[in-house]
């Protein structure tokens, strides 16, 4: 839990200079929503309330499943050269 805490503020700064670039661009306003998952499905406890902000209707286990996938397809090419 300790290292997603620090993921999440590592990220922060990248992802402020994109927030600014959307407000300047397209005149919009945005917020950032500091999810981190890890590659084994592990979450944050905290992190459905930034999840619940989310547009359209996404859900923890939904984000997990896509995160669990992806690493498996990692692995899989990984693996198999």
């Amino acid at each position: 839990i300790k290292m997603s805490q620090e993921k999440e503020y590592e990220k922060l700064p990248h992802y402020k200079d994109l927030q600014i670039e959307i407000t300047k661009l397209w005149k919009l306003s945005s917020t950032i929503l500091p999810v981190v998952i890890g590659a084994l499905g592990m979450i944050k406890k905290g992190a459905e309330k930034y999840i619940k902000q989310l547009p359209g209707n996404s859900n923890l286990c939904e984000l997990q499943k896509i995160t669990l996938m992806g690493t498996t397809h990692i692995l899989q090419k990984a693996l198999s050269t």
